[in-house]
């Protein structure tokens, strides 16, 4: 396979955006009009979110929601941004029980024109996911455009044994890095203090949560974050405006919580 030109450069644009100090903030979108409002808003690069996928495709989160229809939904959002931004991908664990799945699937996210790709380990022995992520960073190679590889590391569990998760967080970055990944993500709301430490522990960048529990931009940025996303925690927020309005509705008889929306014309402008 090989892809076009300016996918290639929309790929090394993307890898250039990682840069420790002054991240990359991504709002991750889950559906056409997210993507198109969130390009709006001016963020530089477009990911997406595997659970708010899932949900919007009616199925529940965590390696459940089958390949097609995840890749179709994938292709609606590039297709959305036209090559105006790049797009990277969240794959869950690859969509497969092997590493040829995993390459499988990296290689026709890449056809649909994505620059970057997140697989997550889902704490498979490190070794094991090791070679998950060395079949799609051949396929990667072999498709000529170079997406970036983020390796999300789901120690996330461990935050609260500090001394156990930088460890085992280290243990598995280097694997990881090791087998190809070109960087990794780890969950939760963790501390300058341990961000500091895990920058300086690996050599591949580092992207780290956003939500209302984390530290801010600023300190992440300051403690080294190379990137930085939101994950689902929009498309949670979003549904959560859907309740609150709907039990408004329903139970009060009035609509004041849509007040706050945007408009049809503007919505519909986006396309």
């Amino acid at each position: 396979m090989t892809v076009p030109a300016a996918q290639r450069a929309r790929a090394d644009g993307f890898r250039s955006l990682h840069v420790p100090g002054d991240p990359l903030v991504l709002v991750n979108a889950w559906d056409p009009v997210s993507a198109r409002i969130t390009e709006q808003a001016g963020v530089r690069a477009i990911a997406t979110t595997s659970a708010g996928i899932a949900w919007a495709n009616g199925s529940a989160d965590g390696h459940r929601l089958d390949r097609d229809t995840a890749l179709r939904a994938l292709q609606r959002i590039v297709v959305a941004v036209d090559g105006r931004l790049p797009v990277t991908a969240d794959l869950e664990d690859g969509f497969g029980a092997g590493p040829a799945a995993v390459a499988e699937t990296v290689a026709e996210a890449v056809a649909l024109g994505v620059v970057g790709v997140n697989l997550e380990d889902s704490l498979r022995a490190p070794g094991e996911q090791a070679e998950r992520l060395a079949a799609a960073r051949a396929a990667a190679d072999a498709s000529g455009c170079n997406p970036f590889i983020n390796a999300r590391i789901d120690t996330h569990s461990l935050l609260g044994d500090a001394e156990r998760w930088m460890s085992e967080t280290v243990l598995r970055a280097r694997a990881y890095a090791e087998a190809g990944a070109d960087g990794i993500l780890v969950l939760g709301a963790v501390s300058a203090t341990a961000l500091r430490a895990l920058v300086g522990a690996v050599e591949v960048p580092v992207n780290v949560a956003l939500d209302a529990t984390t530290l801010p931009v600023a300190e992440l940025a300051e403690a080294g974050a190379a990137r930085i996303s939101v994950g689902s925690a929009v498309a949670e927020a979003v549904h959560a405006a859907t309740l609150r309005m709907a039990q408004e509705v329903v139970n009060a008889g009035v609509a004041t919580e849509t007040a706050q929306r945007l408009s049809w014309s503007r919505l519909n402008d986006l396309f």
